[in-house]
């Protein structure tokens, strides 16, 4: 009789890290700016056009507690699983 196949453990995701965090196709995490939920109106034009902007998490311990906590964020980025 074979040896049973030993199961693979599925890792959870940190919600809060998958909606903050992108990874682009090149695998380069991305972020996006704080501040822009409430207090706008004496914010100039170029402020708030400056804080739609994406930026790179140069860190490389921030990109790796980032890859730990959504593990499966390149993974499944154009086409999750049902």
């Amino acid at each position: 009789m074979p040896k049973a196949k030993q199961k693979k453990y599925k890792l959870k995701t940190y919600k809060a890290a998958a909606k903050r965090f992108r990874m682009t196709s090149t695998g380069k995490v991305v972020r996006t700016k704080g501040g822009k939920s409430h207090l706008r109106r004496r914010k100039s034009a170029r402020t708030k056009n400056l804080l739609s902007r994406m930026l790179v998490v140069e860190s490389a311990g921030d990109r790796k507690r980032i890859k730990r906590m959504a593990p499966y964020m390149k993974k499944y980025k154009a086409n999750p699983p049902k």
